[in-house]
């Protein structure tokens, strides 16, 4: 067995942040004391093209990169500073997300040099949204068993299959999916995956909805029927998808919102429970921050990863299993404190009662969306050298 892959340096944030840190709080306050804010009374990502605008404006989207694509050139912990504050305190960054954390950088990385000039400006200005193309009908978690297929014809190429579980794809614009463009060599499944630029109003592209338990539409099934697609929307070398969807996937499962999406709800309990807690509240609020810190510094070392430019996927796969474990666990203790503890009983929280019932719908969607503990776990298990 060897763990020499594995790497988290535990970085503190410099000093200096604390000017940002205090700048977002000065925006989430302003702009909630202008009614430009509502208050959250579910967890999970709201999504508000407006508020994003706002938020680009300030040049907090496409934070990291360079200037010539609309990118401010800060620091991966800058970033991470303004995400953390957003996120803890509830603002819809949805209309943004996936494009400033993944699909920018995903173009960045591997996209033509008419890609980032066409697609990255725009999404730093909050004017432009994507959404992800990896899950598919009957194929769970095993992503190289993938059947939507693009088939080589005249200037590009033609598109069939179907999406499951994309998030928001109903008002973004673009997808970046992942189909099968070649057959997969023997012994190597992964072979033979290109992505591809989708835009999503496009012939042949047909969006259904699919309502969760918590009663919204976050998630569809993105059906393609002979949608044509140029050369120019192919993403990186054709065949070398599964390799960059790796490098992607080590954005989407390292960020604070794996630990961060149901943080409002222990925040409010916390208020409810005012400076003198129960002994028993107060023992399980203190493991829970405990975790919490953990978690978090966790995630910091891969922010710094990323900094360096690093490609940290074993390190943002035992992030995102923690992290995620954790977000439940918060909501379970959340609920037996409010149901137990005499200090709530009969009181008028309504903002954490409404937290509550909306977490507790929506917290078995913690460990599934990114890759499930199963899928992460095998990751891991093969990045240590025990499988």
């Amino acid at each position: 067995m060897t763990v020499s892959s594995l790497h988290l340096e535990l970085p503190a944030l410099p000093g200096e942040l604390m000017a940002l840190r205090r700048e977002v709080r000065g925006f989430v306050a302003a702009e909630r004391a202008a009614g430009g804010l509502p208050y959250p009374d579910k967890v999970g990502l709201g999504f508000s093209p407006e508020v994003s605008r706002r938020i680009a404006a300030r040049g907090w989207i496409g934070m990291t990169w360079p200037r010539r694509y609309g990118g401010h050139e800060r620091t991966a912990l800058e970033r991470y500073v303004v995400t953390e504050e957003l996120l803890a305190a509830g603002v819809p960054v949805g209309a943004h997300w996936i494009s400033d954390r993944q699909s920018g950088p995903v173009l960045l990385k591997f996209g033509t040099e008419a890609q980032k000039q066409e697609y990255l400006p725009r999404i730093a200005r909050g004017e432009l949204a994507f959404c992800i193309g990896m899950s598919e009908p009957d194929s769970g978690s095993d992503l190289a068993s993938l059947r939507t297929s693009g088939t080589r014809v005249d200037g590009g190429w033609r598109i069939n299959g179907a999406k499951l579980w994309t998030t928001n794809a109903h008002r973004v614009d673009y997808m970046i999916a992942l189909v099968r463009t070649a057959r997969a060599d023997e012994g190597n499944r992964q072979s033979g995956l290109t992505q591809i630029l989708i835009k999503l109003d496009s012939p042949g592209v047909a969006i259904r909805p699919i309502r969760s338990m918590v009663g919204v539409q976050d998630f569809n099934e993105v059906v393609f029927q002979d949608v044509f697609v140029s050369d120019a929307d192919v993403v990186g070398q054709p065949g070398h998808g599964w390799n960059q969807v790796s490098a992607e996937l080590a954005y989407e499962r390292s960020g604070p919102e794996r630990w961060l999406s149901s943080f409002r709800l222990l925040a409010e309990l916390v208020q409810a429970a005012g400076p003198r807690p129960s002994d028993a509240s107060a023992m399980e609020i203190g493991r829970l921050f405990g975790q919490l810190m953990a978690v978090r510094q966790i995630s910091l070392s891969i922010a710094s990863m990323l900094q360096a430019g690093k490609t940290p996927n074993l390190e943002a796969s035992i992030a995102k299993d923690i992290g995620t474990r954790l977000e439940q666990e918060i909501v379970r203790t959340v609920r037996s404190i409010v149901h137990a503890d005499a200090l709530f009983e009969g009181a008028d929280l309504p903002a954490l009662r409404a937290l509550l019932a909306s977490a507790q719908r929506y917290a078995p969607a913690f460990t599934i969306r990114g890759g499930t503990g199963e899928i992460l776990r095998g990751v891991i298990a093969r990045g240590l050298g025990l499988r």
